[in-house]
């Protein structure tokens, strides 16, 4: 198999520590790396698309929240795994592009809901076509059983962190 940065990065520490073990760091690296490659990736087809840093993840978590495509802020935070001043941001500036609106919660008096428009529907199915096919093209690399056993060894990694 073909050397990459990172076996190279360990055949330096074996020569200079050959008494440790780095094997956790083929796997960790590797993973750090992948994870900043696919971010520029993704955020390519983003960013052509209009969408601001995040507003991808707002509204697709919106339209597979099904009809009527809208959420309490805490719900989208429940959801994303980000600060609430990160989520603010990221609401004003789809509110700002006219993707999503903020209207009264009728169910809590004091709270809000954050709903698709249909701009942000239309904008929502086309990023998220765009991304599936970015998705397939970053991933052709691997066969679909090489897909699948990928995925299953992720996600009994992600156990330890999400529970």
């Amino acid at each position: 198999m073909h050397k990459d940065k990172l076996d190279l990065i360990l055949d330096q520490w074996a020569a200079e520590k050959p008494d440790l073990d780095c094997a956790p760091m083929a796997v960790i690296g590797r993973a750090l790396r992948l994870a900043t490659h696919l971010d520029r990736e993704l955020s390519k087809v983003f960013a052509q698309l209009g969408l601001p840093p995040g507003g991808f993840d707002v509204l697709a978590t919106l339209l597979r929240s099904g009809p009527p495509y809208q959420l309490s802020p805490n719900d989208l935070l429940r959801w994303m795994l980000v600060t609430s001043g990160t989520m603010t941001n990221r609401l004003d500036q789809l509110e700002k592009a006219g993707w999503v609106e903020r209207k009264p919660n009728p169910a809590d008096g004091r709270g809000v809901l954050v709903a698709l428009t249909t701009a942000g529907r239309q904008m929502a199915e086309r990023a998220l076509a765009a991304h599936l096919d970015n998705e397939r093209r970053l991933l052709a690399g691997l066969t679909a059983a090489q897909q699948e056993q990928l995925a299953d060894l992720l996600r009994l990694w992600m156990r330890n962190f999400e529970t």
